[in-house]
């Protein structure tokens, strides 16, 4: 049996292995394949593709895009798109964009409030790139506001906190559209992670599938096999392909391996990754009847 990860990120977003690493660990692991899906970018695929020979180990060129969604953020994924398209690549940078717009008055509001924190002092702590919330609450751990990541989010950065600051222009079904319109497979991620009613769910399933959703993340690293069932579910009732993956962060989420998530429980086989192809092939022919 061969497995894979589809959810991956490096640190060109909130990760802490470079994209080379990440590959040489998936070897290691004994993925057969894995995603790089960082945040609004796709800086490291590159440096992913030129490993991945030498390691033996498919990458799958990704990126997870945030989107606005009833005030919050929500993710989706997108695997297998026209990497090389500069068109594409310009529509990536104004995601890239808008987050470091919100990073921007994010720093303004904690500053205002007299929090030590500048977009220099950002930048020294973790470099020039489009930082996430992960990398705010890092580094309100490493200046002694909060005890551990999680207080970052629950009292600082979260969704219901002061310094949250939601993205303003794209929204899910924009990011469906986008990686479709580049011949890519869109994923929606981790939708236990939203706080939705089962109808707002379902409300957010039927409108990101007729914008073109391909697939859901049925398997990830903190749902239980019960949650897994019952995700499992919704996708075969509105004919979306399974998907799955560890969001491995390296020592940002120390709790997530690679490929197998929290105390082993994740094991994705290949033949996830076979579906979603069939199920764009299967839309795509739709389309064109």
């Amino acid at each position: 049996m061969k497995y894979i990860d589809l959810h991956v990120h490096s640190n060109q977003s909130d990760g802490t292995l470079a994209p080379r690493d990440v590959v040489r660990l998936a070897s290691e692991c004994g993925l057969s394949a894995f995603a790089l899906t960082d945040h609004d970018n796709t800086a490291g695929i590159a440096e992913a593709l030129a490993a991945s020979s030498e390691y033996g180990v498919e990458v799958i060129p990704g990126v997870e895009f945030s989107t606005e969604y009833l005030g919050m953020d929500v993710h989706i994924v997108g695997l297998e798109f026209e990497l090389e398209n500069l068109e594409f690549q310009k529509k990536v940078a104004e995601y890239r964009d808008e987050r470091l717009f919100r990073n921007r008055k994010m720093i303004d509001r904690m500053a205002a409030d007299g929090i030590d924190i500048t977009w220099e002092k950002m930048e020294q702590s973790f470099g020039p790139i489009a930082w996430t919330r992960a990398h705010f609450g890092r580094y309100l751990l490493d200046h002694g506001y909060v005890k551990d990541i999680s207080e970052a989010f629950s009292t600082y950065i979260g969704e219901d906190c002061k310094y949250f600051v939601p993205r303003e222009k794209s929204t899910p079904c924009d990011a469906v559209r986008l990686i479709r319109a580049y011949g890519g497979i869109p994923i929606l991620a981790h939708p236990f992670q939203y706080r939705l009613t089962r109808t707002q769910l379902e409300e957010l399933i039927c409108k990101t599938k007729d914008a073109g959703l391909i697939g859901m993340e049925v398997y990830y690293s903190t749902y239980s096999e019960e949650q897994s069932a019952d995700l499992l579910t919704l996708a075969r009732k509105y004919d979306l392909a399974p998907s799955g993956g560890s969001d491995f962060h390296g020592s940002n989420k120390p709790s997530i391996s690679l490929g197998t998530g929290i105390d082993g429980n994740l094991r994705i086989p290949s033949s996830v990754l076979d579906e979603l192809r069939a199920k764009r092939r299967e839309a795509a022919d739709h389309a064109i009847r």
